[in-house]
């Protein structure tokens, strides 16, 4: 049977996304590939990795103005799940803004734990379900780059960013 990851890897592809798999130690190094300049983000927070990660020796302003938010061509953020059927990232919405950091972009990075991929859409909604009961709190479910073609022609990036890069932080490494 096919791995959680392999088919997450597999249904991102299929998508268009770029997938970087990387360690917690090579974190930096991966996002600082994975950006075109000017790059915005969020800080980084437990949900990746258990330990902290930083963004500090990367290229990215973290907690940006609106002005770098608008003249910013990445947008690096944290994914709290990832669906493996889909393909799809899991954004819950922080004070630092993180829904405007990874929707206003041409190019999004997601940075996604390997423990936090699930099977399919059933099980990521079973994990958020508690949570969101006891916190209130929302989430974007974000499927590929953004597209549309309900006016003719396909359109990327109408409703967020052209392209989408996840890097997987593995278990164990």
């Amino acid at each position: 049977m096919e791995s959680k990851r392999a088919s997450f890897e597999g249904a991102l592809e299929a998508l268009g996304v770029t997938v970087t798999a990387t360690t917690e130690s090579e974190l930096e190094a991966a996002v600082t590939e994975a950006i075109s300049e000017p790059a915005v983000g969020v800080a980084l927070d437990e949900s990746v990795g258990g330990e902290a990660v930083s963004l500090a020796e990367t290229p990215v302003t973290v907690d940006p103005t609106p002005v770098a938010l608008r003249e910013a061509t990445t947008g690096v953020t944290c994914a709290q799940l990832g669906v493996g059927d889909y393909g799809s990232l899991v954004l819950t919405m922080t004070e630092q803004a993180s829904e405007l950091v990874s929707l206003f972009v041409e190019r999004h990075v997601a940075i996604l734990h390997e423990s936090d991929i699930q099977t399919d859409m059933d099980a990521a909604v079973a994990e958020l379900d508690e949570r969101f009961d006891e916190t209130g709190e929302s989430a974007i479910v974000a499927t590929g780059p953004s597209a549309t073609a309900d006016m003719g022609a396909l359109v990327k990036g109408a409703h967020g960013p052209k392209e989408v890069h996840v890097i997987v932080v593995e278990e164990g490494a």
